[in-house]
């Protein structure tokens, strides 16, 4: 008898289908077949042991299982429950028309019970592409995939409740999604900026970088503040739409990073790594592929303190994503794209000693030490940053004033008008969230300057230096700052603004 069942393997944040084949012939002997992993193999003792225990043997018959297509890897403990399905049709203790259109997923607990496993969105997403009306899953599971209109999700606790939904004797109601967008993405565990006292020039670049997805570093001594700004971004981020919140789940699920409580990530992620981290848990990948933090941080912000403190070779592979939003790692035996649209913010002192340009100590570093500080991050990875800021100490006077600072929900309101005026401009290119994410030919058709504005740019690409790179990242910067004040021109107090966010450009700096 043959029996098959439908299920799914995880690749990149996408999912493909898998058939599990079981056939039941003369004979005493277990074969499993199709490249599966060890974790695929024990299998078999959870299967035995789960039949047992609720009642029910391993057919005593020769049972050889193929998992096709017979030329991938199947890695992970997910294929328990089409497995044991797929025998338990075969050894006639469930009717075997009732795995039509239906896809199986789970790991199974010696005692029968089903645990929860990554990737579920993903499967989903699968499913409802193949035209499968059901996805029975673990429990934990089942809000999550329910985040997809019009698929069937059954959640299941353990095996007897999925034969006893099998054999139509328990009525079951399939799982509902909350309405996820219902209430406002809170941010109440945020850094508010009314707590940050002065900084007024910061706290300006940051809501133009937040407004058009523009990347930043601050540059200034230890105790400035630079940290403590950087918390605060995520209270004046604009919550994702529903295309965005589905590509960041996507991502976090494959990794392992949701539950049934965040079902669907409806905030920005802030992803905030040690400088001690490799370039693997950057960028991702490994033996068993998985996204880096690049990619977690996908629609959201990748926080990099201490900027100088990465290893080198760590920060190099920055620059590929940085530029298309995404990266490919390839190896021998895999090559695999994950998205990585994220927003870098980064900080680090000005030298060594932490205090140059500080208007009170002295720095103790030669030029010579200044600048070989600095050329720890190369000038591409520069070039690449939109917003360069100098922060300086706060005063005792600004710390001591009881006056109330804007806080994060007032500039929050005016980068979410922003936004929505990028959303109407791209409202023709579902690929283009925000103005950082323009491509050259965006940027001669939406960041037009007036003439003005044309010889002052033109007086500081002859004085900075600035590459055609820089040259466009101004431009999209100075869009963005028009957007702020709902100019439809690009004025030249536009542009003016924008070039001054770029100050390790200058020429005397660090020297």
């Amino acid at each position: 008898m043959l029996v098959k069942v439908i299920s799914a393997a995880i690749k990149g944040v996408g999912a493909q289908p898998v058939w599990i084949e079981v056939h039941l012939s003369r004979g005493i002997r277990f074969s499993l077949v199709g490249l599966p992993d060890n974790a695929v193999r024990e299998s078999h003792e959870r299967i035995v042991s789960a039949l047992q225990v609720n009642g029910m043997d391993l057919p005593r018959k020769q049972i050889v299982i193929n998992m096709a297509p017979a030329d991938l890897r199947k890695e992970g403990t997910s294929y328990d429950l089409p497995l044991i399905v797929g025998i338990m049709a075969a050894g006639d203790y469930i009717p075997v028309d009732s795995l039509e259109n239906s896809l199986f997923i789970g790991e199974l607990s010696l005692d029968g019970h089903l645990q929860p496993v990554r990737g579920i969105l993903p499967v989903a997403v699968l499913a409802y592409e193949m035209g499968i009306k059901r996805l029975i899953l673990p429990t934990e599971n089942a809000v999550e995939a329910a985040v997809v209109e019009g698929l069937e999700v059954y959640g299941m606790k353990d095996i007897n409740e999925v034969v006893g939904f099998l054999k139509k004797e328990q009525k079951r109601e399939a799982e509902k999604c909350p309405d996820f967008f219902s209430e406002k993405a809170s941010t109440s565990n945020c850094a508010d900026f009314s707590d940050v006292k002065g900084q007024e020039n910061v706290k300006r670049a940051i809501e133009v970088a937040c407004s058009g997805g523009h990347n930043l570093i601050m540059i200034g001594p230890p105790g400035a503040g630079k940290t403590m700004i950087a918390n605060c971004i995520p209270g004046v981020l604009p919550p994702m739409n529903l295309q965005e919140s589905l590509e960041t789940t996507k991502i976090h699920s494959v990794a392992g990073k949701t539950d049934s409580h965040h079902a669907l990530l409806v905030e920005r992620p802030f992803r905030s790594p040690h400088h001690s981290i490799s370039s693997v848990a950057l960028i991702g990948g490994g033996g068993k592929p998985q996204p880096g933090e690049i990619s977690l941080a996908h629609n959201g912000v990748l926080f990099l303190d201490e900027l100088p403190e990465f290893q080198r070779s760590v920060l190099e592979v920055l620059r590929q994503p940085l530029e298309e939003r995404k990266i490919r790692i390839s190896r021998a035996t895999y090559s695999i794209d994950y998205p990585a649209g994220f927003m870098l913010v980064a900080s680090m002192n000005p030298c060594p000693c932490g205090y140059y340009n500080h208007p009170d100590k002295p720095c103790v570093c030669s030029p010579g030490q200044i600048q070989k500080y600095l050329n720890r991050i190369s000038g591409p990875l520069m070039d690449r940053i939109d917003l360069q800021i100098e922060i300086t100490p706060v005063t005792y006077d600004k710390l001591t004033d009881k006056k109330a600072a804007e806080s994060s929900e007032t500039i929050r309101k005016r980068v979410i008008t922003a936004r929505t005026i990028q959303q109407q401009r791209f409202k023709d290119r579902p690929d283009i969230f925000c103005n950082a994410q323009m491509t050259t030919r965006d940027i001669r058709k939406f960041a037009q300057v007036d003439a003005s504005g044309q010889s002052l740019l033109k007086m500081a690409m002859q004085k900075l230096n600035l590459s055609a790179r820089a040259f466009d990242r101004i431009l999209k910067v100075s869009r963005t700052i028009a957007d702020l004040e709902n100019s439809v021109e690009i004025q030249v107090q536009h542009v003016a603004e924008s070039i001054q966010y770029r100050t390790l450009d200058r020429e005397n700096w660090g020297q």
